[in-house]
């Protein structure tokens, strides 16, 4: 007889798969997660659900022994995505439903409706198992961009490296969102030391709809998207979109609050986990020893060597954070020889995070089942 224990296992197995996997851990804190996310009944669900969509039609195909109807099974479904839990989409008169990924995914679409016990377990996971999972394949899910300010008129800037042309060429609807990284910590009694900045997260296009469509997002025009970056520019965050070349969202991060800055920090050579084509460089003769830098780097690459401040190259992304607020000027970007090409798309990205993680043969099995109309 499976338990309810046995249930959650099963899921958490289950969302290991995805591209970002979601690991045990000999804590337990990987269950409980999954228990504030999901009850039994909506856990099962979730185990009979595929990487990438599927028609309802199909998936009633898979669970209809349970004695569920085909519209028992679209509301409980709808309620799913509701909760942030299951992605859905629409497709001409089809309706489509697949797993979520816990982060970028779940955990974002729990916004404004954190609990300080989930808040807790999320964070406790987010420094440990997870953190690891995050950078396992090498191939991040972010990228960094340099703020506006910090870019040198001379250097050529490609549309995936300019903020202000990747929301000027948004054909769809804008949003912004509280974040979830400061609101859980505000939760928790952690409060963010770098700013006091919450609405900074701008969704963009089908994301924005998703935002929308569970209240949990304001539209937004692209000045008041722009009014936004800049004052996240004043406040030292930095601008991570999703790595592709039309993201569907922009992160304003602080190493104090944001999962995945947090956990590039503690590695030795985050530069290394970060697809960026920029990095800074200190003028000693111009610097006048302020140490600005070293208190607004979130990835502690800005060292004072007790006359002069110094860039550590292993550790900086290139976000250009330092560059806008050096008073005497002594910093500046510059662009890597080998410029950091973000994949076409979001599926493209997650694509490759798959086929790192889990090899060729794999991804052939896997494409040979989706021919065949099979659970992925």
């Amino acid at each position: 007889m499976t338990t309810e224990s046995d249930v959650y296992r099963d899921l958490q197995r289950h969302l290991d798969r995805l591209p970002i996997g979601l690991p045990s851990a000999q804590s337990g804190v990987d269950i409980r997660i999954l228990q504030h996310l999901f009850t039994p009944e909506e856990a099962r669900m979730a185990t009979q659900l595929s990487m990438l969509p599927e028609p309802l039609g199909r998936i009633h195909r898979r669970v209809k022994k349970s004695g569920v109807s085909i519209e028992e099974l679209e509301q409980l479904l709808d309620r799913m995505v509701k909760k942030g839990i299951v992605m859905s989409r629409v497709r001409g008169e089809k309706k489509y439903y697949s797993n979520e990924m816990l982060a970028v995914g779940m955990y974002e679409h729990q916004v404004d409706r954190l609990t300080v016990d989930f808040a807790e377990d999320m964070l406790q996971y987010l420094d440990k198992e997870f953190a690891t999972e995050l950078y396992r394949t090498k191939i991040p899910q972010l990228r960094t961009i340099p703020v506006e300010k910090s870019i040198p008129q001379e250097h050529s800037v490609s549309t995936y490296d300019n903020i202000r042309e990747i929301i000027g060429d948004i054909d769809g609807p804008i949003v912004v969102a509280n974040c979830v990284c400061r609101q859980a910590k505000d939760i928790v009694g952690e409060s963010c030391r770098q700013t006091d900045l919450r609405q900074t997260c701008l969704i963009f296009r089908e994301s924005a709809q998703s935002y929308l469509d569970m209240g949990l997002a304001r539209p937004i025009t692209k000045d008041e998207a722009f009014d936004i970056l800049q004052k996240a520019e004043h406040a030292g965050l930095i601008l991570q979109p999703i790595n592709s070349q039309r993201p569907q969202a922009v992160c304003c991060c602080c190493g104090d609050c944001c999962g995945i800055l947090m956990a590039a920090k503690k590695f030795p050579r985050p530069a290394e986990l970060y697809a960026t084509s920029y990095y800074a460089e200190v003028n000693a003769k111009l610097c006048n020893g302020c140490q600005t830098c070293v208190d607004q780097c979130q990835m502690q690459a800005a060292v004072w060597l007790g006359d002069v401040c110094q860039v550590n190259l292993d550790r900086c992304i290139g976000c250009g954070i330092c560059v806008a607020n050096c008073t005497s000027k002594a910093i500046r970007l510059h662009k890597k020889e080998v410029e950091s090409l973000p994949p076409k798309s979001t599926g493209v990205m997650y694509k490759n995070i798959l086929s790192r993680k889990t090899g060729k043969w794999h991804m052939l099995k896997l494409a040979m089942k989706r021919l065949a109309r099979l659970q992925v």
